[in-house]
């Protein structure tokens, strides 16, 4: 029989992809999502990636009685991959409440069915900025957690906190972070993509939807920073590399590997990219000149960052295969087949 895998926030940008990677590795799948910053078009762009509809159901993770009786129907869920919060660091420091309620309360939300119905493995889906402006690069899993930048940071913080606090009482819960470090790219397919709703608040959907013709050009925050050419250096990784380190760590969790209760890793190239060098990296992928302007610096905003991935590459036995290039490539094929399929 298969396992069951929960992946929460499954019809959004990362999560799509994780689900393709479990049912390719022979997982079933069950997906909640709200919509709230995802589109049912990815539920299609799964199947027809890889053959199987997952079980879908719409729901807000915030919502405590309709998740209760989400578990109520699924008694044999294996295992949680947590994806489900507000994402957007810009966003997060003009709307602080919002993301202190949706990002915490669906976490306790969960885990407390979590509990009740007896599923230990948890996958959270963490983020570097947990590490505010590290002091020393590359970043390791030991750096010290300063004090975040923006109220998105301190979410992922405080549920990471929540996550060793629950474990530490003696809870039957047994967790992997996954600190990540900037998710871009698409599916090879160009069938399921990064689809922010509105006006993208990360990079690369900013540059592809310019590059289309959506937006009018890019705005590059900032070219004052203390970095070779002024912009902000960041670990940019291919989203199905990302995927794929979910399928290891739930897997590791199921068949019980972990070394510890609560494990961490990071999940980078090890990389650093400047946002000009990646504008450069589409420019050559698409062969079109994207037209942008130099802004002011974004509040909450860190210089330069990039990870140490060694602990992951060892222990997970997991390490990033694409490229910038393909990055880049992917993001665009997944822009041009989105746009050209909606306005057939």
């Amino acid at each position: 029989m298969q396992k069951k895998i929960l992946v929460t926030g499954g019809a959004g940008y990362i999560g799509s992809h994780t689900v393709v990677e479990l049912q390719n590795s022979g997982y079933e799948v069950v997906i909640i999502d709200d919509f709230s910053n995802s589109l049912p078009d990815s539920l299609k762009g799964i199947e027809s990636i890889t053959g199987k509809k997952p079980f879908f159901e719409q729901l807000d993770l915030c919502d405590a009685a309709g998740l209760k009786l989400f578990f109520n129907k699924h008694k044999n869920i294996a295992g949680c991959i947590h994806f489900a919060a507000s994402k957007a660091v810009g966003e997060s420091v003009n709307k602080p409440l919002h993301y202190y309620r949706n990002n915490l309360n669906s976490l306790m939300n969960l885990m407390e069915c979590m509990i009740a119905n007896g599923v230990e493995p948890l996958v959270f889906s963490s983020s570097c900025t947990v590490y505010g402006q590290p002091e020393k690069l590359p970043v390791t899993e030991d750096a010290p957690i300063l004090k975040a930048l923006a109220p998105y940071g301190n979410t992922k913080q405080i549920c990471e906190e929540i996550i060793q606090d629950t474990i530490t009482s003696g809870v039957k819960v047994k967790a992997i972070a996954l600190r990540y470090f900037n998710p871009i790219g698409a599916h090879p397919s160009a069938k399921i993509g990064e689809l922010p709703q509105g006006i993208p608040n990360n990079l690369v959907p900013y540059i592809t939807q310019t590059a289309f013709g959506v937006r009018k050009e890019l705005s590059v925050y900032g070219n004052d920073y203390n970095t070779p050419d002024g912009s902000c250096i960041r670990d940019y990784i291919h989203v199905v590399d990302l995927a794929k380190a979910h399928v290891i760590a739930i897997s590791r969790l199921i068949n019980g590997i972990n070394k510890k209760p609560y494990e961490i890793f990071n999940l980078g190239t090890g990389n650093g990219y400047s946002v000009f060098e990646v504008i450069k990296a589409f420019e050559k992928a698409s062969g079109k000149p994207l037209p942008h302007k130099v802004v002011p610096r974004r509040e909450g905003d860190i210089e330069k960052i990039y990870a140490d991935t060694k602990f992951a590459n060892e222990e997970l036995g997991w390490k990033a295969q694409l490229g910038i290039d393909d990055m880049m490539a992917h993001a665009w094929a997944w822009e041009q087949y989105y746009r050209k399929a909606t306005h057939a």
